[in-house]
């Protein structure tokens, strides 16, 4: 008996996402439809996304820098702002580096820098075992490993005072206002990958105490924050005996700060 053909009914998928307000409803459409292998998948798919769960954790991967990046249900999904974080980490890093992925999540950037720099080590690190699962099913075929622990305490101690070039994009959404962000993020992602606390530069302020032990001299650290905030890191990583620039990208609407331990 002679199988039947699935014939996905696209207009009709395009009408039912934008109206659940997916600002990307063809794009997203088409690859629902790939996913798919039958109308009732499909089907299950589409309920599911206009239930409000994040395209990525139906889909099982996302797109960063051009790659695809396995993303588990829970972990935080990269953005394509984010970009900017591995853009201003690759133009700092000199030969061979010493990296560390820091809050590393899915491990988008590590699978990025891998890459592009060649680097003589490099690792991630995460506090939330479920990101680090999935980070390790990104990272492990590169040979890279994935550390669980809180910030720079996840890594071996020999590590201290070697570490070229640090990038972390650590939370930094101010406590009182992770209520008011979309619901895929909101419902869908980690808490310990949004909260940062009262002013959202908690964890930041951690990320640039340890960065100024665990960088070699001349080191980097590189890390994610809203162009409002920046001033303020600033000043923390000066604080820290850094060397603190910002870099903002006005069509990605992305800003980094770079910090370089002096020497």
């Amino acid at each position: 008996m002679a199988s039947t053909v699935f014939t996905p009914d696209r207009p009709a998928l395009v009408q039912r996402l934008r109206a659940a307000g997916c600002v990307f409803a063809e794009d997203e459409a088409d690859l629902l439809i790939a996913a798919a292998d039958s109308a009732q998948s499909l089907t299950r798919l589409a309920d599911r996304r206009v239930a409000g769960l994040p395209l990525e954790h139906l889909l099982g991967w996302a797109e960063f820098c051009g790659r695809r990046i396995a993303v588990h249900p829970g972990v935080f999904v990269p953005r394509g702002r984010t970009a900017l974080l591995v853009d201003a980490a690759t133009a700092l890093a000199g030969p061979a580096p010493a990296v560390l992925d820091l809050c590393c999540g899915s491990g988008a950037a590590a699978v990025v820098l891998h890459e592009r720099l060649t680097p003589r080590w490099l690792a991630a690190a995460d506090i939330d075992p479920v990101a680090v699962a999935c980070a390790r099913r990104n990272l492990e075929p590169l040979g890279v490993p994935v550390y669980q622990g809180d910030l720079f305490d996840a890594l071996p101690a020999g590590r201290r005072g070697t570490l070229d070039l640090v990038v972390a994009n650590a939370p930094y959404v101010p406590t009182a206002a992770v209520a008011s962000l979309p619901a895929e993020a909101r419902l869908y992602e980690t808490p310990v990958a949004l909260d940062g606390g009262t002013d959202g530069l908690a964890v930041l302020r951690r990320v640039a105490c340890g960065a100024a032990e665990w960088l070699a001299p001349g080191g980097h650290v590189v890390v994610e924050v809203s162009v409002a905030q920046a001033p303020d890191l600033c000043a923390v990583f000066t604080a820290a005996g850094l060397e603190p620039a910002v870099v903002r990208d006005e069509e990605r609407e992305a800003t980094a700060v770079t910090a370089r331990r002096p020497g």
